[in-house]
């Protein structure tokens, strides 16, 4: 079994870890209901990307509904 052969010390271990640091969540705001959403996903308030329609809000809603009414 291999072992570990130098310690490891204080200042090598912050260098390996210097990028594990969170950064931020970006948001855009949608260009048709305005609302935030992250970048290059399809809204989840109007169902639009990239100004089409992928989405339908009311289908999913409905489908939504059901499952809360059920419980």
């Amino acid at each position: 079994m291999g072992l570990p052969g130098h310690r490891r010390t204080s200042s090598h271990k912050r260098r390996r870890a210097a990028h594990f640091a969170l950064t931020e969540t970006t948001f855009n705001a949608c260009p048709k209901c305005k609302k935030p959403l992250r970048p290059h996903r399809a809204c989840a308030f109007c169902g639009t990307y990239k100004g089409k329609s992928v989405v339908n809000v009311d289908k999913r809603t409905a489908r939504t509904g059901r499952k809360t009414k059920a419980k």
